[in-house]
This record gives C-alpha cells, sequence and structure tokens, in this order.
C-alpha cells in the first residue's frame, strides 16, 4: 500500500514494529525521490502510540489520510492460547486503532477533512475455529468503524471512514489457510488487495469486501446457528484453518 499510495505522490508517514524492515521500505522509496518520514513503534504498547503519534504531530503536521493496517494472528484453539497471546491480539488488532484515532482525529475534526481507514477481515463477519481472538478482535474493528463512523455523521463531519474485510491474503501471516472454493474465495494476492484499497480510499468507498462473494457472510448471520454453521461448513470456511502454519514458530 506504501508504495502503490507513494506513486500517487503523497507524503507517507509509516510505523512498524520490524525496524529492518521499515528502514529497508524507506530506503526503497527514498531512492524513488518520494518524502517519507518512518517511526519504529510497538503497537502493542499504548504508551508507545501516544508517544509516536506525538512526534509525528510535531516533526510532520497533521495527518490526512489513517490507515490503520497492523495486525497479529495466533492460529489456535481457545485453550491453546495463553493469556499473554489472547491480550496482545487485541492490543495490536484492536485497542491500537482506538490509540491512533483519537490522536489524529482532531486535527481531521478541525480541518473539517480526512479519512480513517481500518483494516479488519472477513474474519470480522463470521467467526473461524482456531480464530477466536482474531475473529474477536476484527469483529471489534467493524464495530469500531461503524460506531465513528455514526458519530462522524451525526456531527455533519466531513471524515470518512473505511472498513475492509478481505478474506486470507497471501502475505505468509495465514501460511496453511486453505479455500473449498478458490473461484468463490481465492486466497488473495497482496499487490490485488492493495491497489483495491488504495482505489477505495480514493474514492471514498465506505466498505470494502473481497472478494465479492465474503458479502454473503452478512446474509449468513441472519440465519439460526442451525442453518448458518451448515453452511460454513460446506463453503469450508469451518475447516480453513486446519492446516495453518504462519509465519513460523511463535
Amino acid at each position: 500500500m506504501a508504495i502503490k499510495i507513494a506513486a500517487r505522490r503523497a507524503r507517507l508517514i509509516l510505523w512498524d514494529v520490524d525496524e529492518d524492515g521499515l528502514n529497508g521500505l524507506r530506503a526503497e522509496l527514498a531512492a524513488q525521490g518520494v518524502d517519507v518520514k518512518t517511526y519504529t513503534c510497538d503497537l502493542a504498547q499504548r504508551g508507545a502510540i501516544q508517544d509516536t503519534a506525538a512526534r509525528v504531530l510535531q516533526e510532520c503536521g497533521l495527518v490526512d489520510v489513517l490507515i490503520n493496517n497492523a495486525g497479529i494472528v495466533n492460529g489456535m484453539s481457545l485453550l491453546d492460547s495463553s493469556d499473554v497471546e489472547i491480550e496482545r491480539t487485541f492490543r495490536v488488532n484492536t485497542l491500537a486503532l482506538f490509540s491512533t484515532t483519537r490522536a489524529f482525529l482532531p486535527g481531521m475534526l478541525e480541518r473539517r477533512a480526512g479519512h480513517v481507514v481500518n483494516i479488519a477481515s472477513a474474519a470480522g463477519l463470521a467467526g473461524v475455529p482456531r480464530l477466536a481472538d482474531y475473529s474477536a478482535s476484527k469483529f471489534a474493528v467493524v464495530g469500531f468503524d461503524e460506531s465513528l463512523r455514526l458519530e462522524l455523521r451525526r456531527q455533519r463531519s466531513k471524515v470518512l471512514t473505511t472498513i475492509v474485510c478481505p478474506f486470507y491474503i497471501d502475505t505468509g501471516m495465514f501460511r496453511g489457510a486453505k479455500t473449498r472454493f478458490s473461484w468463490l474465495l481465492p486466497i488473495l494476492a497482496p499487490d490485488y488487495v492493495a491497489e483495491r484499497i488504495v482505489r477505495a480510499i480514493e474514492a471514498n468507498r465506505r466498505r470494502l469486501l473481497m472478494p465479492r462473494f465474503v458479502v454473503a457472510a452478512l446474509f449468513v448471520r441472519t440465519l439460526p446457528p442451525n442453518a448458518s454453521d451448515p453452511v460454513l461448513d460446506f463453503f469450508g470456511i469451518t475447516h480453513s484453518m486446519d492446516e495453518f502454519t504462519g509465519r513460523g514458530p511463535r
């Protein structure tokens, strides 16, 4: 996304806990003449978010578009997950959104312009075995975006929000995840997803579901469990994490 947004001549402010990866991307973008600032930040730590946000506002000024993209996954059953792992999932996937948005939204409201983009997941629309903490954290992101959108609407604000709910993306984060019907629910290519998200931001879209079949999850949720569960079984959702390995050992 950073590379695609840079191609549109935006000024970039990038955060990541991976300092080496962040420095590599900064060097790549700077070599292309991109105006880019980078900050190493552990989004599991509220204090780190607050400190980094303060530095950004002081060194870079107000932010036009905030993309809440950081996320982690354990891929463990509920009883195999530790308290530490569950809590860290929520700190990164959910609570960080509150901190970053609270830091940069006031500037957007002051200028009566801005855009908050929240990257959730199709797992935020339908629960998946071995994703209890991840799915719950992404359900929370969907609720966060909807509530924020309605708050801004009630204030007659021109600040926008966009919620993004993709199926599994082939970044390595969900390595081993499977799909039963790849023509309906393909494992998504990162370049495709990034381009769709950037275009959605440009078009001021309020919601982006990828692929389109993910919209079916909204209808499945209206069914009683004795009907919805077999539907999720049939489409392979309940077995999609059976062979999950992720990026490697925890």
